[in-house]
C-alpha cells in the first residue's frame, strides 16, 4: 500500500475513533469522560495555571452534570492520542511554534470534531495566530457575536466573554476559528480565564470573578462536548 493510501486511512481511522468516542460521550454510555492541557513546543510554558483546569473541572461535574476525569491529562499537539479527547485546552505567555506534523495532526483532530479552547495568558496572542493560520490558511479567527450558543448554554453571558484579568487596558474578546459553520476554536484575548480557574490565593480573585470565569469556562466545554 502506497503512502498516500496510509495516510488517507490513518484520517479515516482517527475520524471514525473521534466520532464514536463523542457519540458514546453524548449518549452517556460510559461514566466518564476526559479532557486534556495542549502541549506545544517553542519555549511558551504551556504548563501555566497548574490548578486552572482541575477547578473548572469541579465546578462542571458538579454545576452542569459532566463526570470529567478529576486530573486533566496531557497530549502534545502532535500527538494521535489528541483523539481521545472532545476538547483540549492551551495557554500560555509566550511562543508556540506548531510543526508541519502538529500543524496536520490538529487541522485532523478539529476538522473530525475537535474542539480546542486557548487562553491569552498575556503574550501568547501573535505567535497563536501565526501558528493558527498554518493550521488553517484560509480561515480567520473571527470574533465570536454575544448570540453564539456557546454564551447561552446552562449559563447565559448576554454581553459576550468576561472581564477576568487586565492586560493592556482593552475590552475582552472572544474569536473563534468556523470550519464549514463549525466553531472548532475558541480563543479568549484580553480576559484571561484560565486565571480565573485557578485557586483563589493564587491571584487574589474575589468570588464573583471566579465564578464567572468558571460558568463560562463551564459553557465552552458544555458546547463542545454537545457539538
Amino acid at each position: 500500500m502506497n503512502n498516500l493510501k496510509l495516510k488517507f486511512y490513518s484520517l479515516i481511522s482517527k475520524k471514525v475513533y473521534l466520532l464514536f468516542t463523542c457519540c458514546i460521550l453524548h449518549f452517556g454510555l460510559i461514566s466518564a469522560q476526559q479532557i486534556a492541557i495542549l502541549k506545544y513546543n517553542g519555549g511558551g510554558d504551556w504548563y501555566a495555571n497548574p490548578t486552572a483546569l482541575p477547578n473548572l473541572i469541579k465546578f462542571s461535574n458538579k454545576n452542569i452534570e459532566t463526570s470529567i476525569e478529576k486530573n486533566p491529562e496531557t497530549v502534545d499537539v502532535g500527538s494521535p492520542a489528541i483523539f481521545n479527547y472532545p476538547i483540549v485546552f492551551m495557554t500560555g505567555h509566550g511562543n508556540v511554534i506548531f510543526s508541519e506534523s502538529d500543524v496536520e495532526n490538529l487541522r485532523n483532530y478539529l476538522i473530525a470534531g475537535g474542539f480546542i479552547e486557548i487562553s491569552d495568558n498575556y503574550g501568547l496572542d501573535t505567535y497563536i495566530r501565526r501558528e493558527l493560520k498554518k493550521v488553517f490558511p484560509a480561515l480567520n479567527l473571527q470574533e465570536i457575536p454575544y448570540n453564539h450558543p456557546i454564551y447561552n448554554q446552562t449559563f447565559k453571558f448576554k454581553n459576550g466573554l468576561p472581564k477576568i484579568h487586565e492586560h493592556d487596558g482593552k475590552p475582552p474578546q472572544a474569536f473563534g476559528l468556523f470550519y464549514k459553520g463549525r466553531l472548532v476554536c475558541f480563543y479568549d484575548y484580553e480576559s484571561d480565564l484560565s486565571d480565573g480557574w485557578e485557586d483563589e490565593e493564587v491571584h487574589n480573585d474575589n468570588f464573583e470573578i471566579r465564578e464567572k470565569a468558571l460558568k463560562m469556562g463551564a459553557n465552552i466545554i458544555e458546547y463542545a462536548f454537545k457539538n
